[in-house]
């Protein structure tokens, strides 16, 4: 790729300049400082079916069992839209808005909060096992050793059985209030789950507003970062799917649900209809523009229908995967002499540091 050498005009600057030792030197240590592909372009193609809701649970709170066969119902129809969507393939992931058990039952959180055991689990966890998908079930827990009442994102697995558990960190009030959600606990961790498919975490609405959590999903290795929200925003979200470098999945009551991918694009999102199905690839590679990339034809042309992609004029950027189980993105992108993003940036990093003799980049970047 032209962009690995110094443009000749730069060099002779340099030579010029008596910097030609140096110029070459930062070259070799800035080239030898990079890899065509990162992990996850190495691995072969990940495909996962993700769901989720733009369900609007407002309102009156019809009891306790008409609210789970709301919930079951909803189910039911994510199910069977992935199937039109993607026939035989199934759901592997399926994620319900903010206190979707629990919403509207009480002001008082003591009075809202139920357990997990019991009713809500065995129903809600035999859709999960029915289908054979990982769901995101919600409620105002009650936690059966302390009697606090948490704000739960529960990863239910595909047998039905809860296999991790999020309780929302940052809560909200009012200004001059003082019962956060009226009397919810705050949580204590952001855990990472280990998923048939890849790494998902989670967070909660207000959980929008503090970034300690979304930086700790990404150092963790989250792949994909569900959202279950009363929020319908999109910026907060986009952003930190750019700057987490995984998937977000926004489930709502109302406006839009999305799902935002690697650079911070939405890849899918719905404005109108409750459910919301989407194939992505978590074996993906994100590309800068670049002469040679020609915004993702060169790959097309090369590759057909084993590669797969969308590329953002309007960011210069693309997210590009592979359809062919035998071959990685990461080995199309090295055959073809391309590199990805953070490859790129990195190379440009380090040779600016070494033409500067050596200083840390302005900034600390």
């Amino acid at each position: 790729m032209r962009f690995l050498r110094l443009p000749a005009t730069t060099a002779a600057v340099c030579l010029l300049a008596g910097y030609s030792l140096l110029c070459i030197a930062a070259t070799v240590v800035a080239e030898e400082a990079i890899r065509h592909t990162t992990a996850k372009s190495e691995q072969p193609p990940r495909k996962v079916i993700v769901g989720t809701s733009m369900l609007n649970l407002y309102g009156r709170y019809p009891g306790l069992d008409e609210r789970l066969t709301q919930l079951e119902k909803h189910i039911d129809q994510a199910a069977a839209q992935a199937e039109q969507q993607y026939p035989g393939r199934g759901l592997d992931l399926f994620v319900l808005p903010e206190n979707a058990v629990t919403l509207g039952r009480a002001s008082d959180a003591r009075e809202r909060g139920i357990p997990l055991e019991g009713e809500v689990l065995d129903r809600l966890g035999a859709k999960a096992k029915q289908y054979n998908t990982y769901l995101v079930l919600t409620l105002d827990r009650i936690d059966p050793e302390s009697s606090d009442v948490f704000n739960s994102a529960v990863l239910v697995d595909r047998q039905g059985q809860p296999v991790g558990m999020y309780d929302k960190v940052y809560p909200v009030c009012a200004v001059g209030d003082q019962d956060l959600e009226g009397g919810i606990a705050p949580g204590t961790e952001f855990p990472v789950f280990d998923c048939d498919f890849g790494k998902v975490g989670m967070q909660i609405c207000f959980d929008y507003n503090f970034e300690a959590g979304w930086n700790e999903l990404a150092r963790k290795g989250a792949e994909i970062v569900a959202v279950p929200t009363a929020t319908p925003q999109t910026v907060r979200p986009a952003a930190y799917a750019m700057r987490g470098n995984y998937y977000v999945v926004t489930s709502t009551f109302r406006t839009n649900a999305s799902i935002y991918n690697p650079i911070g694009m939405p890849h899918a999102r719905t404005t109108d209809e409750p459910v919301l199905i989407q194939e992505i690839d978590l074996a993906y590679a994100t590309l800068h523009w670049s002469s040679n990339l020609h915004e993702g034809r060169t790959l097309k042309e090369r590759f057909g229908d084993d590669v797969g992609f969308v590329y953002y004029r309007s960011e210069d950027t693309g997210v590009f995967w592979s359809n062919n189980p035998d071959k990685p993105i990461g080995d199309m992108i090295r055959e073809l002499d391309l590199y990805e993003m953070p490859q790129m940036v990195e190379y440009n990093r380090r040779l600016q540091d070494e033409l500067r003799g050596g200083a840390p980049t302005p900034g600390g970047e």
